[in-house]
């Protein structure tokens, strides 16, 4: 399979995610998430953990490894990057918010995983990233979807989607 062909594939794939996670968001009320793959499940738990411990020391260089050279970051409040913009915006934030206090949370509950056989998972969620302005807490809830891949032995993020913004 070529690259344009592989990534229609993957475009088509998180689409129709996409549309099945908001369907289960809307009847959520009577959805209790149970992972196929448990051992899965507490494997992407504990990369998702790591990763935005990352993020909460505003450790750029740690954070980094989290991340597929190829990624693609897909942000309705920004756009589409790539690697190189999104570390550039992490730098940006970090630099922006010395003060803030700004960090992730993950809303209980909310984290469901789906196993991707032949490439990895899939991570569902919705977090809460929360920092002081104007003396005043601030709290923003988004939720996301990373596509994680298992590539010799190391899991990264190679497709991320963040809603809500």
């Amino acid at each position: 399979m070529n690259k344009l062909t592989t990534r229609k594939l993957l475009q088509r794939i998180l689409g129709a995610f996409l549309v099945l996670f908001l369907y289960v968001q809307v009847n959520a009320q009577s959805y209790t998430f149970k992972p196929k793959d448990p051992q899965l499940y507490q494997t992407i738990a504990r990369m998702d953990s790591l990763m935005f411990d990352a993020f909460n020391r505003r450790d750029l260089r740690a954070l980094q490894d989290f991340f597929a050279n190829n990624v693609e970051f897909y942000n309705d409040g920004g756009g589409l990057t790539t690697y190189e913009q999104t570390m550039r915006n992490f730098k940006t934030l970090f630099e922006s918010n010395t003060t803030s206090g700004l960090h992730r949370e993950l809303v209980p509950g909310s984290l469901e995983v789906y196993p991707m056989p032949g490439f990895g998972a899939i991570e569902v969620g919705i977090h809460r990233f929360i920092h002081t302005e104007n003396g005043k807490e601030e709290v923003g809830v988004q939720k996301f979807i990373h596509v994680w891949q298992l590539s010799n032995g190391k899991w990264q993020a190679t497709r991320v989607i963040s809603l809500g913004h």
